[in-house]
């Protein structure tokens, strides 16, 4: 099981650069990745019986399911890399002055790793067994992290950041089994498996802190970007040049097989085949060459949605702003959506019941997508109108 993405408006919303107004292009950003994640928990749910390993098997997976999953690698580093820029935009307000992110950052990471263990746990196997410690425990650390980096001169932690998101992958060949000091430790931060298992209690780490630190690290260092100093033009034409450069350094990284991911890519008996190779990358943890094509297409899309709209991003906008929201509702509505069907229809696959073809994935998502619009859409609009607390959160 994996989930790709938590939607966190944790860290500050995306305050916009005027009063209480959000930045539309950092919503849209959000609410496109928001409907790559449901595509990909669809397929989790109707699709498991053609599950995909980390990095997937180019030879026993079909392009058509390549890409789906692909396409879901998208979610999780720009999450993680907004909730970071979002905290900078949280720390330095637009109607002046500075105020410190610690206590927020730290409330609102304990909030979500809470929040991992019980609903989002249950919402995948309607029950509590196997504890999996997945994306929102992982964004939860992260901002907890973060909390204590704060502290630090701003060119601080980015160049932290930086350090870990290009050197982690130096710190593959260390490994650690089970029983063996530091296992635990070393888990947590950097190799997926167990924390714990036994017949009482299992907990499984599917997704490594380390990176992740570097990744939302990284975003508050870019905070700047989105300061109510900086304009329109220059903003895109920065975001236009990270992007360009991300995906060049990864072309010569990954081209070569010089450094990034520690799966090397090779010729396949088709082009396609070789594209799906050189496209392969780890993702628990997110190797560099995996960060450099997600977050590369990322700053390029941020630089296309700057002031742009029309109807589909302006729905786009509405799921970014109750990610929380969404997250959750889309959640429960695939277990007892599938519940419901495969107590109807009996399972067809062992004991799971699936579909035959992945597009039945693309068109069940989009069915969903656009009924989950409108109790996302009155959600937002409740939260953006009251004062009570809670309702942040979500």
């Amino acid at each position: 099981m994996a989930v790709v993405s938590m939607p966190p408006e944790s860290a500050g919303d995306a305050t916009a650069i005027t009063g209480k107004s959000r930045i539309a292009s950092i919503d849209i950003m959000r609410g496109l990745v928001i409907v790559l994640m449901l595509i990909d928990h669809v397929r989790e749910r109707f699709y498991l019986h053609m599950q995909v390993s980390d990095p997937m098997d180019v030879a026993s997976t079909s392009p058509a399911l390549f890409f789906t999953r692909l396409s879901a690698h998208l979610c999780a580093p720009t999450f993680v890399f907004l909730t970071g820029l979002s905290a900078w935009l949280y720390a330095h307000p637009s109607r002046g002055g500075v105020r410190s992110p610690g206590a927020f950052l730290f409330k609102r990471g304990l909030f979500l790793v809470l929040l991992e263990v019980t609903l989002v746990n249950f919402s995948w196997a309607g029950s509590f067994g196997t504890f999996w410690l997945q994306v929102i425990w992982v964004i939860g650390l992260s901002m907890i992290a973060l909390s204590l980096l704060v502290k630090l001169p701003r060119w601080l932690i980015g160049a932290i950041g930086f350090a870990i998101v290009f050197g982690h992958n130096l710190l593959t060949p260390i490994t650690f089994q089970p029983g063996e000091f530091g296992y635990g430790l070393w888990t947590i931060l950097h190799d997926r498996g167990f924390l714990l298992d036994t017949e009482a209690l299992r907990i499984k780490i599917s997704y490594p802190l380390l990176p992740w630190i570097g990744v939302i690290a990284l975003g508050y260092f870019s905070g700047p970007l989105y300061a109510r100093t900086m304009d329109s033009f220059a903003r895109r034409k920065t975001l236009i040049a990270l992007g360009l450069g991300c995906l060049a350094l990864l072309l010569l990284l990954r081209g070569f097989n010089l450094y990034g991911e520690a799966l090397p890519w090779v010729s396949g008996e088709t082009a396609l085949q070789t594209a799906m190779s050189l496209l392969n990358f780890t993702k628990y943890p997110p190797s560099l060459d995996f960060l450099l094509l997600t977050l590369g297409v990322a700053f390029l899309l941020l630089a296309w949605f700057e002031n742009r709209k029309n109807a589909v991003l302006d729905a786009l906008e509405v799921f970014g702003s109750a990610p929380m929201f969404f997250y959750i509702l889309h959640l429960y509505v695939l277990l007892i959506t599938y519940r419901i069907i495969l107590t109807v229809a009996g399972p067809n696959h062992g004991d799971l019941f699936g579909v035959d073809h992945i597009w039945w994935i693309w068109i069940i998502s989009a069915v969903l997508t656009v009924a989950l619009y409108f109790p996302t859409r009155a959600f937002a609009r409740f939260k953006h109108r009251t004062n009570l607390w809670w309702v942040k959160y979500f």
